[in-house]
């Protein structure tokens, strides 16, 4: 089974690059986030004319929103509303073969890292608790979790680890958050259990980069992570950077990881 998590900033806006992504990768289930479109526009036939019938979808208008598009039949499907904000940021579903999956968009938390000052700031530390209180509680087998978490938590998931100390999205105290989450949760990350922590490795580059390959100035801030008895499962995890280079493209690339359930 291929699973792919994607930030696509607006599914309208870049649905042929999914669904081209989808067919080309022979993708099972994606997640996407920021999809930026009320459920009533959301363009569910779209997906179902490439056979990926199974959706839920959770989105408002022009900000946030999280979709789960499947191949492979949803038993369950639900969400929280963090921080009782209602504001489209989970979505998870448990599939027919018993695995539990997770889709987020974690909020990104402006530019001051104060949570006394900065509101936006605020709110994603108080969503991290939530998120650390709920998983720690709900520690079990046959999950995964993915999407955009905002965190690029390990010093070689950062261009440059001194500037982007006082950065929010590397900030100490996200950083320490994030890594509370994966150790109480009992989760294994798992493109960090592939590739060396010594080794780079991003999944978004700002727009603002021009020539985002040659100033590979980047960030880690997508995730997958697999409960520790689906570890020994994953066939291959993969950053798809190809995807940075198509016409418009998202700031963000998917990862696709193949795992044997």
């Amino acid at each position: 089974m291929k699973i792919a998590t994607w930030n696509i900033n607006s599914v309208r806006l870049r649905l042929n690059q999914v669904l081209r992504f989808i067919q080309e990768q022979q993708i099972d289930v994606i997640c996407l986030q920021e999809t930026k479109t009320q459920d009533q526009f959301f363009p569910l036939e779209d997906f179902k004319k490439i056979g990926m019938k199974y959706q839920i979808f959770r989105g408002e208008k022009s900000y946030n929103g999280v979709a789960i598009i499947s191949k492979i039949p949803f038993e369950v499907n639900s969400y929280i509303n963090w921080c009782e904000k209602s504001d489209t940021r989970h979505v998870s579903v448990k599939l027919s073969n018993k695995v539990e999956l997770h889709n987020f968009y974690v909020p990104a938390g402006g530019d001051e890292p104060d949570v006394s000052k900065n509101l936006k700031f605020e709110h994603k530390i108080s969503f991290l608790n939530e998120m650390e209180e709920f998983f720690s509680k709900d520690v079990k087998n046959n999950k995964i979790l993915v999407g955009d978490l905002n965190i690029a938590p390990l010093e070689n998931d950062v261009w440059s680890h001194k500037q982007l100390l006082n950065v929010v999205s590397h900030t100490p105290l996200e950083t320490r958050l994030l890594l509370e989450i994966i150790n109480s949760g009992e989760w294994v990350d798992v493109m960090r259990e592939i590739i060396p922590h010594e080794e780079k490795l991003y999944s978004w580059w700002s727009y603002r980069n021009r020539n985002w390959e040659i100033s590979n100035r980047g960030r880690r801030l997508d995730h997958v992570w697999v409960s520790k008895n689906l570890f020994s499962k994953v066939k291959s995890g993969v950053i798809y950077k190809d995807t940075r280079n198509w016409e418009r493209p998202s700031d963000h690339v998917p990862i696709i990881i193949d795992i044997n359930i």
